[in-house]
C-alpha cells in the first residue's frame, strides 16, 4: 500500500515539473519528486542509494538549479535568443551527454558476477567506488567536465545580459 502511494505521488510531482509554468516551482517540485524517489530507495531497503540521492540530487544539484535560474532571471520579455555558436555548444553538449549514456549502457546488457548476499562484502560501498573508479571512470569524468561546462555557460549567459542592461 505505502508503495502504491508514494508511487503516486512520484508520478504526480514529476507531473507537476513539467507542467509547472514557473521555474522555481518547477526546480521545487523537482526537490519533492527527488524526496519520493528517496523514499522508495528506503522501501527497497538500499539505503545508501536513498542517503547518495538526498546529499547529491537534493541537496547539490538542486542548490545549484535554484542558483542558476536565479542569476539568469528568466521571463517572457528577455528570452535569449539563440545563435549558431550556441547550437554548435549545445550540439557539443549532446555529443558528450551521448558519449557517456553509450560508454554506460555499454556493458549494462552482460550480467555482471553476483555476489552472495550473506557475503561479508555484499552492500560495501567499496565495491561501488572500485568499479567507478576503474571500468566507469571515462565517463565519470566527462559528466562532470558536463555539468562545470553548464555551470560557466549560465554564468556567462547571466553576465552578457547584466552588461547589456548596464
Amino acid at each position: 500500500m505505502i508503495f502504491w502511494l508514494l508511487g503516486g505521488l512520484t508520478i504526480g510531482t514529476a507531473l507537476m515539473v513539467v507542467l509547472s509554468k514557473h521555474p522555481v516551482r518547477s526546480v521545487l517540485f523537482l526537490v519533492l519528486t527527488f524526496f519520493m524517489i528517496t523514499a522508495n530507495y528506503v522501501l527497497m531497503n538500499a539505503q545508501f542509494i536513498a542517503i547518495v540521492n538526498i546529499i547529491v540530487y537534493a541537496g547539490a544539484i538542486m542548490v545549484l538549479f535554484l542558483f542558476v535560474l536565479m542569476l539568469l532571471n528568466l521571463n517572457k520579455t528577455n528570452e535569449p535568443k539563440g545563435s549558431i555558436l550556441m547550437t554548435f555548444g549545445a550540439v557539443i553538449a549532446a555529443g558528450g551527454l551521448l558519449t557517456v549514456l553509450v560508454a554506460a549502457i555499454r556493458d549494462a546488457v552482460l550480467a555482471p558476477t553476483m555476489i552472495d548476499a550473506n557475503s561479508e562484502n555484499a552492500g560495501l560501498v567499496e565495491n561501488l567506488g572500485e568499479l567507478l573508479f576503474t571500468k566507469y571512470v571515462l565517463p565519470f569524468e566527462v559528466s562532470s567536465i558536463l555539468f562545470i561546462a553548464a555551470m560557466v555557460g549560465a554564468v556567462l549567459l547571466a553576465k552578457r545580459d547584466k552588461q547589456t542592461q548596464e
